[in-house]
């Protein structure tokens, strides 16, 4: 499945939809391929429209750019990318909804192990295989 880019200001980046889901709650997010990151991290916010209580979760560190730190609080969620569902151990970040970006990110772990990701700049799409 392919995905157009995304444009933000000036810069393209590959933010595609997926939706989310945990219990019976069911939402859609945007989310940017990266993959420069180790793990999913969403918005608290999200976690908690999915009925996820974020602080009941593991709690962890990820220092960002510049080598800030941030506490995000794990939890195991469905990511569902183009009809594919797939379990996922996420972290949820309080204080990310829009401020620092309007989207989350999907890295290494969670999605990048399940998915064949092939960028391409010039065409301005991503395409994305599922793994066996």
């Amino acid at each position: 499945m392919k995905f157009s880019y995304k444009r933000y200001g000036k810069t393209l980046r590959p933010v595609i939809p997926v939706q989310l889901r945990s219990g019976i709650e069911t939402i859609g997010y945007e989310v940017l391929v990266d993959s420069g990151a180790d793990l999913c991290i969403f918005s608290a916010e999200i976690g908690e429209l999915l009925g996820i209580k974020i602080k009941n979760g593991e709690p962890k560190e990820v220092f960002g750019v510049g080598g800030k730190a941030s506490i995000y609080y794990v939890h195991t969620v469905e990511i569902i990318v183009g009809g594919w569902p797939k379990e996922i151990l996420a972290g949820f970040m309080p204080d990310v909804a829009g401020r620092i970006m309007p989207y989350g990110v999907v890295g290494q772990r969670g999605f990048f192990e399940h998915f064949v990701v092939k960028f391409d700049l010039k065409k301005e799409e991503v395409e994305l295989k599922p793994r066996d």
